[in-house]
């Protein structure tokens, strides 16, 4: 038995509870979890932004160390420091056939299985795929990497989503040039991520954007030069800071539709507006025929950092190696299981950057 916090179901609250978790069959590994981060997507999970079947184990980015392994599993050992990779490729469906594994058709299905029980036997399925919030869990093996050489475990969280979406975003998605501008909507812990990726790719100047005046201070020690505090007039101040002409790239990292329309309108013509922020299906963004054709301006939507974690893993461990990516900047609250509903609370405030869950 271990504890994990239980979705019961849709928009109900979290419960702290113990369950049966089983020993890891054919082609799983079960890990012992070091930290897992509270991210966005898990609050939509929650609230039903997004599907997830329920009950479940939310918590999908996350590290920690393996305990055992089933049969057939060769990559990873008992000891072995480990990334949960929360959307593992199938490498056989059309996305993944033309490289494009970040949209693998896939990726979820193991969402659906049961992987664990409450002690009266109500089965529980594994929110995205690997269930981080919990003390331990049991996967497939293709949801875990090994954690590169020189990352702490438990910072190695990050890695799972946060880092690779951000990273990604300027590196895969928008294709951040050096001394290109750079406008950052959003300051949690994907917004902090991006705009540490956009310092690192040599962008200038690079604008953070939100709606806290208190993040100020967290968006430029990410590598931010420039802080707006959004308003109505948030796209005129982007285009004052980047010499009149407003920024070659924005980066969307909240989810609603003023805040991508916004983000648009703050890139230079012919810009490039990536969109990384989850929205409910009743975000509805408008735009006229006219201004697409004048302004020329690009607007994309970017899953899970158009990463492929096997191939992108170690390059951040490089720069985390380095000092040019500061994990642990990241994290603005360190909780146990029971923080994560404040955590949900703090996210719908705007407050904090990455809440980090941690084991005792």
């Amino acid at each position: 038995m271990v504890r994990a916090a239980v979705l019961p179901a849709v928009d109900a609250p979290l419960e702290i509870v113990e369950i049966d978790l089983p020993e890891p069959g054919p082609g799983q590994v079960r890990v012992r979890l070091a930290a897992a981060g509270v991210c966005h997507s898990d609050l939509s999970l929650s609230n039903g932004t997004m599907r997830v079947p329920t009950p479940c184990v939310l918590g999908h980015e996350g590290a920690g160390t393996v305990v055992s392994v089933g049969e057939g599993v060769t990559h990873v050992a008992p000891g072995d420091g480990v990334v949960l990779n929360w959307a593992p490729s199938c490498g056989s469906c059309h996305a993944c056939s033309i490289g494009e594994v970040w949209l693998c058709a896939n990726a979820l299905a193991g969402a659906a299985d049961v992987y664990a029980k409450l002690p009266d036997g109500t089965e529980l399925h594994p929110g995205l795929n690997v269930a981080a919030f919990a003390e331990e869990t049991v996967v497939a093996a293709d949801c875990v990497l090994p954690v590169p050489d020189g990352v702490p475990l438990a910072d190695a969280a990050l890695l799972g989503c946060a880092v690779l979406t951000g990273y990604g975003a300027v590196h895969h998605s928008a294709r951040v040039r050096e001394g290109e501008s750079v406008a950052v909507f959003g300051v949690g812990g994907v917004g902090l991520a991006t705009l540490q990726a956009a310092r690192i790719a040599g962008a200038g100047p690079i604008v953070a954007v939100d709606v806290s005046p208190e993040k100020e201070e967290l968006a430029r020690a990410a590598g931010a030069t420039e802080y707006v505090v959004a308003s109505d007039t948030t796209a005129r101040e982007i285009r004052k800071l980047t010499g009149g002409q407003g920024a070659d790239v924005a980066v969307e990292c909240v989810g609603r539709a003023v805040t991508i329309r916004t983000a648009w309108e703050s890139t230079r013509r012919g810009g490039r507006t990536t969109v990384v922020g989850i929205g409910g299906k009743d975000q509805q963004v408008s735009f006229n025929a006219l201004e697409i054709f004048h302004w020329g301006r690009t607007l994309s939507g970017c899953v899970y950092g158009n990463s492929d974690p096997a191939r992108d893993l170690p390059v951040l461990a490089e720069h985390v190696r380095a000092g040019r990516l500061d994990l642990g900047s990241l994290v603005t609250e360190r909780i146990g299981l029971d923080g994560i509903p404040a955590a949900f609370a703090n996210m719908l405030a705007g407050r904090g950057g990455r809440a980090l869950v941690v084991s005792d």
